[in-house]
């Protein structure tokens, strides 16, 4: 068990899983890790049988002491549910997210890690990598009237949308360009969906599939994707042209050069007075 002795933030990460491990009786260990985002950890095993959502919750109070968290971050489908279980009867929200930058680093360290353990199985483990669902169609019910590529520099990006009015907002602090180490000059790119009357409806419905990444997808056609959630994937447009395609790229080569930021933004048409949605975006390892 690794726990230090600071002061523990009230929002945690967390995973619980089965790892490449057995115990002394042969049963495969399932291993819990808690961490926060400013260096506190906690890290405990359970054989596969105890792996239940009251084991968690004593775990969780073990963990806490007298200050349980408000949210659990968790970023694998798998654990969501058991760690749902024992966040209710404690009080405490739990928050599918696949940003969970501290606790995925956490994981990879212990990858490396594993087969030194005498009691490592040698099954194939990826720590992160969450698998994904089929790509879905967007509703064509929501598609407006309109789209294309854009880039914004990232001085001019909280300035432009920080403080606008808008229905729908998501600027979270750990990807504004300044926490990425971006450059004022360097430009951010992005999608605009010139939305018309169905402008509000889909940023709506954007905001309920919790956007995480667009990329762009070569092939026949070439496409554009959208990961939300913990592993959904939308087909938001596919395309033959090839001014588009090479738009597209030019896309791809400044996500790349923005350390794969981005942005989603939704307006009702494209006369720059009003915007309905925002989002700033970056893609994850899972």
């Amino acid at each position: 068990m690794d726990s230090t002795s600071k002061t523990i933030g009230i929002i945690w990460q967390a995973d619980f899983y089965r790892r490449p491990l057995r115990d002394d009786r042969g049963q495969s260990l399932w291993e819990l890790l808690l961490c926060d985002g400013h260096g506190w950890r906690y890290q405990t095993f359970c054989p596969q049988p105890e792996a239940n959502s009251n084991w968690l919750a004593a775990q969780l109070q073990m963990a806490a002491g007298e200050n349980l968290p408000l949210a659990l971050e968790v970023f694998r489908p798998q654990s969501l549910s058991l760690l749902r279980l024992a966040g209710e009867g404690l009080g405490i929200n739990v928050i599918p997210t696949r940003r969970t930058p501290q606790l995925k680093g956490w994981l990879q360290e212990l990858a490396i890690a594993y087969p030194r353990d005498p009691h490592y199985t040698c099954e194939p483990y990826e720590p992160v990598i969450v698998e994904q669902l089929p790509p879905l169609p967007m509703p064509e019910n929501l598609w407006g009237e309109q789209w294309r590529f854009a880039s914004l520099r990232a001085g001019d990006l909280v300035r432009e949308f920080g403080d606008r009015p808008l229905r729908v907002r998501s600027l979270p602090e750990d990807l504004l360009p300044l926490k990425l180490g971006l450059a004022s000059t360097v430009l951010i790119p992005g999608v605009i969906i010139d939305g018309g009357k169905q402008s509000l409806p889909l940023a709506r419905w954007l905001e309920s599939t919790q956007p995480v990444s667009l990329e762009y997808i070569a092939g026949q056609p070439d496409g554009l994707l959208l990961q939300s959630g913990l592993c959904d994937r939308w087909v938001i447009v596919t395309f033959k042209d090839d001014e588009v395609r090479q738009a597209a790229q030019t896309f791809a080569v400044r996500q790349q050069l923005a350390k794969g930021l981005h942005f989603l933004l939704v307006q009702p048409d494209n006369s720059g007075m009003t915007y309905t949605g925002f989002w700033l975006l970056k893609k994850e390892k899972s």
